[in-house]
């Protein structure tokens, strides 16, 4: 009977359960954590270099929009060749902007999931896409270069 007994003795077993269900809970939680901190630092560094280099283009500045870019995208941490940059002004024109026109820039990048293997193209197929666009108007009273 001792032995049939031993089978049954919860002693010490709820520490071992408490260690195994808090492990199995846990190893998701912090993968989820670091995975959406990489995905909202990509997506707050993609809106400011939207944000930043309109800006640039529709007050005129003397610093040209590629070094703004690669300034902003630096500080944040992505890769400004990376980066899908598109420009559009309204009214379209030959000349982008003219005054009192309207700027849009739109950036996008691809977000790899940490820890994703690289092979079979799992990193970019599990990769998130994020994007951002501002709109500045240039002032109708700037002088604009293109």
């Amino acid at each position: 009977m001792p032995r049939a007994r031993a089978w049954t003795d919860d002693d010490g077993s709820a520490s071992l359960e408490f260690l195994t269900v808090g492990v199995l809970l846990l190893v998701p939680i912090a993968y989820l954590v670091i995975a959406l901190g990489a995905i909202q630092n990509a997506s707050l560094g993609v809106e400011a270099s939207a944000r930043f280099v309109a800006r640039s283009i529709a007050g005129g500045q003397d610093a040209p929009p590629d070094a703004v870019l690669a300034s902003v995208a630096d500080a944040y941490g992505l890769d400004p060749d990376a980066l899908e940059v598109r420009v559009t002004c309204l009214p379209e024109g030959p000349e982008c902007p003219t005054a009192g026109s309207t700027v849009s820039v739109t950036v996008a990048d691809r977000v790899p999931l940490p820890l994703v293997p690289g092979f079979l193209g799992l990193g970019e197929r599990l990769a998130v896409p994020v994007d951002a666009t501002a709109v500045f108007r240039a002032s109708r009273l700037a002088e604009t270069s293109p």
